[in-house]
């Protein structure tokens, strides 16, 4: 018996193992919008955007903030080119965009966070066509607050929120279907999550607890809120004395963990790829406490409230996102299935295949900071960058370059494949790691951070580099699914000797390849940051024994339409023995920690796909992998092999990759319910996501409907 009936479903599932038959790998389709991205100009008319911090409503034993999600056009990409619509956070007592004065941008503006001193959040959804008269003035007209459709294409087939299904049928896949829906034209539900934040199961952002704007034109029988959003309004108000308007949801982050690079986005069930993508994102830094640094010791200072996005500071977040444009500057994101593997129908209901979802996609435009291709000066010292994979499927393989060809703005990838400049790691997603790591290369799943100190004056020197040379940001990972390896120049060159088989064809260097430029200027102040080869970093303390070993899966499901058998859902599981059990989102709950728990996670990949799989609540430490196969039905396991050296601190994402275990130990101290999920976002919105419950089963039961 399923936590919920699975309605209208015609997924008639074939899975995937390794040992048995797979689907071939789907190509990225990098040619994206109308817009060609070899013809946007890089780096010189593009400064890169530091968002300030985000200002407070009020503050007191609790920093309290109202933030609302909007729709507004921004310049992406270069002067000349049109502005393009999109969504994201800002303050509401600060109304407006950047150039207008107010705090509206994408990526939003960072939230700096106090160790031990909370944070409230009114979570406002304003996708309405004019917020500001609508939620914000004495007598709005009935106009002011009508909902605003998606600027992007939403799949109806999928299990998603579902607000056309009221009451009854939301977060459920649509059920009687006669005809194959078009994209989703209502209001847009949302929900924020902190991603890596240690929070109450209330405030965590749950995907079946979103929220319609407070539109004056919802249509009649339409759910306005998700099945969760009751249970955990009432929770929050018990607790807290604060009643959810509608529209809104108030969340507190208690801030009670070890300092960290986190970050906020939407989260809603079955959307979260095409809302994320149109822009609600941004960090989240949590300082001081036993687990960081005093300020000088490292390179500062950052943005403050107030701050010029174009100022000169020393510690610098920075979101990279691929993106596809069309020639008007609008987003573009595939509106049919066949963009991925030109698959023309039938769709649902008459196959398994969904009409708009795409397995993955790829943008062929890369973007930092909300502009594309942009250039930071820096001077010849040490700079602190807190890095965010914020792409939807790309992994990033991150390397620091000279520029050999500066006379087109391109870098040949014979220049700068043999050249990679030496960088510290001092931090991933849970804080700083035991020791600082020197590499010369950055691999990122999505949703990973990765706290990085450059020095671009050891680098200046050692290059013998002058004020006006440039130093580039390059991506070597691959223009597709990844699945391991290392990039191999050429290897689709028919030429060229067949390639090894754990390499790949990196991104292309003259767009995906290039990520933004740092041009040196003449040092400014003096740099009283300690050399991160000297550097302490705050006392890690191991997680103790377990008390409990649970083995989960990753899986892929092919269709059963004859004469195709592309992928039509990614999902998460258990293991019975040697095989891997699928589950879907509303299958029963099967990872329940006891409270206060310490846990291993063994993850089985059965897919040809690395997975990023994050799990809320928690941060945990990576144990170590292991390579199996499937042999006569038997999993046959191959030697083990440690962390990486930057996985050696505390993370709440990892990279499973195909074919292998990947082991994770983490303490489970939160009572509630959460999802555990991998965040390749197309795979999360269609199935990869399963509830975990912490603590008595029955409490993590969903409300009568």
């Amino acid at each position: 018996m399923s936590r919920r009936a699975l309605h209208g479903s015609v997924m008639s599932i074939v899975f995937l193992t390794i040992g048995a038959w797979t689907v071939p790998k789907a190509f990225a389709q990098i040619e994206g919008g109308s817009l060609d991205p070899n013809s946007i100009p890089k780096y010189e008319d593009q400064k890169l955007v530091i968002p300030p911090a985000m200002p407070k409503t009020a503050s007191g034993r609790v920093d309290y903030y109202e933030i609302a999600v909007r729709q507004f056009e921004q310049q992406i990409l270069p002067d000349g080119f049109p502005e393009t619509t999109v969504w994201s956070y800002g303050s509401v007592n600060h109304p407006g965009t950047v150039l207008e004065g107010g705090t509206f941008n994408y990526p939003a503006f960072t939230i700096e966070a106090t160790f031990m001193r909370p944070v409230r959040v009114k979570w406002m959804n304003e996708l309405v066509n004019d917020p500001v008269a609508c939620f914000h003035s004495p007598s709005p007209s009935p106009t002011d607050c009508e909902f605003l459709p998606h600027i992007l294409p939403v799949d109806q087939t999928l299990h998603w929120a579902n607000p056309p299904g009221g009451e009854e049928d939301r977060d459920m896949r649509p059920e009687d279907l006669a005809v194959t829906p078009g994209t989703y034209t209502g209001p847009v539900p949302m929900v924020p999550h902190l991603h890596g934040g240690h929070n109450a199961q209330e405030s965590d952002g749950f995907a079946e607890a979103w929220y319609l704007p407070a539109a004056s034109n919802i249509p009649a029988g339409f759910a306005t809120e998700g099945t969760w959003y009751a249970p955990f309004k009432g929770i929050f108000q018990d607790k807290f004395g604060v009643v959810w308007e509608p529209g809104t949801a108030t969340f507190q982050y208690q801030n009670d963990q070890r300092a960290g690079t986190f970050w906020y986005h939407d989260h809603t069930l079955g959307m979260t790829r095409v809302n994320v993508y149109a822009g609600p994102a941004g960090f989240y830094l949590l300082r001081r406490g036993p687990g960081d640094l005093p300020a000088p010791v490292l390179p500062g200072p950052a943005p403050t409230v107030g701050s010029d996005p174009f100022g000169k500071f020393y510690e610098i977040p920075i979101a990279i996102q691929d993106r596809s444009f069309n020639d008007d500057g609008s987003l573009f994101y595939p509106g049919t299935r066949a963009f991925f593997d030109e698959f023309g129908g039938p769709y649902i209901p008459f196959s398994d295949v969904s009409p708009i979802w795409n397995p993955e996609f790829f943008g062929n435009t890369m973007v930092v900071n909300g502009r594309t291709w942009p250039q930071l000066e820096v001077e010849p010292r040490r700079y602190r960058l807190r890095f965010l994979n914020g792409c939807n499927s790309r992994f990033l393989l991150l390397k620091l370059a000279t520029d050999n060809t500066p006379e087109d703005g391109s870098i040949d990838d014979g220049d700068y494949a043999a050249v990679s400049l030496p960088f510290w790691q001092i931090a991933a997603e849970g804080g700083f790691l035991p020791a600082p790591v020197n590499l010369d290369q950055l691999l990122m799943g999505l949703a990973e951070r990765a706290d990085v100190i450059v020095d671009f004056g050891a680098i200046a020197t050692s290059l013998g580099l002058e004020t006006g040379d440039a130093i580039y940001l390059v991506n070597q990972g691959p223009d597709e699914p990844f699945g391991g390896g290392t990039p191999f120049f050429g290897c689709s060159e028919p030429s060229e000797p067949p390639p090894p088989p754990d390499c790949f064809e990196p991104s292309d260097p003259g767009t995906t390849g290039q990520v933004m430029k740092f041009t040196l200027v003449d040092l400014a102040s003096r740099d009283t940051s300690l050399d991160p080869a000297r550097l302490r970093l705050p006392a890690f303390r191991p997680l103790g024994p377990a008390s409990n070993t649970r083995q989960v899966s990753l899986n892929e499901a092919a269709s059963t339409v004859e004469g195709f058998d592309g992928p039509i859902a990614a999902l998460l599981g258990t293991m019975n023995g040697d095989e891997p059990t699928p589950l879907a989102w509303d299958d029963d709950i099967t990872e329940n920690p006891a409270f206060n728990s310490i846990e291993v996670w063994e993850i089985y990949n059965f897919t040809e796909d690395a997975h990023p799989i994050h799990i809320h609540e928690i941060q945990f430490q990576v144990v170590d992998r292991q390579p199996f196969e499937v042999e006569d039905g038997e999993i046959q396991l191959g030697d083990s092999r440690g962390p990486e050296i930057w996985e050696t601190g505390f993370k709440d994402t990892v990279i499973a990759y195909p074919g292998e275990v990947t082991r994770v130990r983490g303490l489970f101290d939160l009572l509630g319910l959460y999802v555990w999920h991998c965040h390749i976002v197309e795979h999360e919105d269609n199935e990869m996501m399963r509830p975990l419950c912490v603590g008595p089963l029955q409490d993590c039961e969903p409300p009568p409907q």
